[in-house]
């Protein structure tokens, strides 16, 4: 089989490609910038932008499996040259708050879209709604270069954060699964404990030897700096998930276990093996 990966270089769509590549599978990444990707031997890059599916056009040759990224107004487009392609299985990497294509909040909106053009293509497709990333705390490692104080917004919610690993992994096993028992499921996954952003940063702080604290940005603080790093569309869509409550990730699910054999990774093993990017 061979896998066309969107988003390869993206924290998923790279331990996908890791771990597809590493059992021996052919792969094809799609990446805007190949010579920058750094993917494993092996691997086919092949240079391509999802917002223009005529630039995918070389990267189909042979594809049968697809992970795909939502958000993008072409999808309709590049569904339908998957389907040409005779892509057999595919994955759609969504989130939790996906179900309602006509909700205002922007996250919620494009990823409901995306799940709802995925059905309408007739593809076998597996959905992935995944708690918030650990490799979110990456976020930090400028403020842990200058010193000891993590800020951050939000600082009362408790999230199961899940490992990118265990994603790709519930993607691959889906993807490279010898019948359709995955096919048309969708997948709430999580890691196996729900954290405050404190409790991250103390486990970072026990990892790194360091005396790391965490402070709470204001709500009033966190839109002023978030507005300065997105659309305000995305900040009151992070707001409506985290201060008027609209999205609990909180919840703790097996679906990882179930689906690959093997539990999912704690935030102190994710720590543990990205510990040199915090140095």
């Amino acid at each position: 089989m061979r896998v066309l990966v969107t988003g390869a270089t993206g924290n998923v769509g790279a331990e996908l490609v890791r771990q597809l590549a590493a059992a021996g599978h052919q792969v094809t990444a799609v990446t805007r910038d190949p010579a920058r990707a750094n993917l494993p031997a092996g691997v086919d890059a092949v240079a391509g932008d999802l917002t223009d599916p005529a630039s995918l056009q070389p990267a189909w040759a042979g594809v049968t499996g697809l992970f795909l990224m939502p958000g993008y107004p072409a999808t309709p487009e590049l569904l339908a040259d998957a389907a040409a392609a005779g892509v057999r299985r595919m994955v759609l990497l969504s989130g939790g708050s996906a179900g309602d294509p006509e909700s205002a909040n922007a996250i919620t909106r494009y990823q409901s879209v995306t799940e709802a053009q995925v059905r309408e293509s007739g593809l076998p497709a597996t959905v992935l709604r995944p708690a918030g990333f650990m490799s979110n705390a990456l976020e930090w490692v400028p403020q842990l270069r200058s010193g000891d104080v993590v800020e951050g917004p939000f600082g009362d919610v408790r999230i199961a954060v899940v490992d990118p690993y265990d994603i790709a992994s519930v993607a691959a096993t889906a993807l490279l699964a010898d019948d359709d028992r995955h096919a048309g499921q969708v997948y709430r996954l999580s890691g196996p404990e729900a954290l405050r952003p404190a409790d991250r940063v103390a486990v970072l702080a026990d990892v790194l030897s360091r005396p790391l604290r965490f402070r709470a940005q204001s709500d009033a603080e966190a839109y002023q700096l978030l507005s300065k790093r997105m659309p305000v569309e995305y900040v009151d869509a992070f707001f409506d998930f985290y201060v008027r409550g609209s999205l609990d990730e909180s919840p703790v699910y097996d679906t990882v276990d179930r689906v690959t054999g093997r539990p999912p990774r704690t935030f102190r093993q994710w720590a543990q093996a990205h510990e040199a990017a915090f140095r």
